[in-house]
């Protein structure tokens, strides 16, 4: 299974963070949600305060493009095979830094990719 960072994760079950958290979960993902606030999603602790994660294999993000300069060199220093840019999340710039670090950026979103079987 793909251990994913879920970065822009939240307590409220009304954001697509907090549902691909559960999703993930739910098709036997380690998931590790990382937010701006600590809680929990569906007994997983968000942390906060940017995390080491070894070993990661997927960032999915959840934060707009103006806000994610802020999370470049973190999510550099985990070294994922990729990054998913869900709708609404597109951003050219890190995508041409992620490429630079041999990194794959998707553009896609995680929901449908894994109710597709595709993740």
């Amino acid at each position: 299974m793909k251990k994913t960072v879920v970065i822009g994760a939240s307590e409220n079950p009304d954001r697509y963070a907090y549902k691909a958290t559960i999703a993930l979960q739910n098709h036997q993902h380690q998931v590790v949600p990382v937010g701006l606030k600590e809680g929990q999603i569906n007994g997983i602790k968000i942390l906060k305060d940017k995390p080491p994660v070894e070993d990661v294999d997927t960032v999915t993000l959840y934060v707009g493009p103006q806000n994610q300069p802020a999370w470049y060199d973190y999510i550099l220093s985990l070294k994922p095979k990729r990054v998913i840019f869900n709708p609404g999340t597109e951003n050219d710039e890190f995508e041409e830094q992620l490429k630079k670090n041999n990194i794959e950026p998707v553009e896609a979103c995680t929901l449908v990719m894994l109710s597709m079987g595709n993740y």
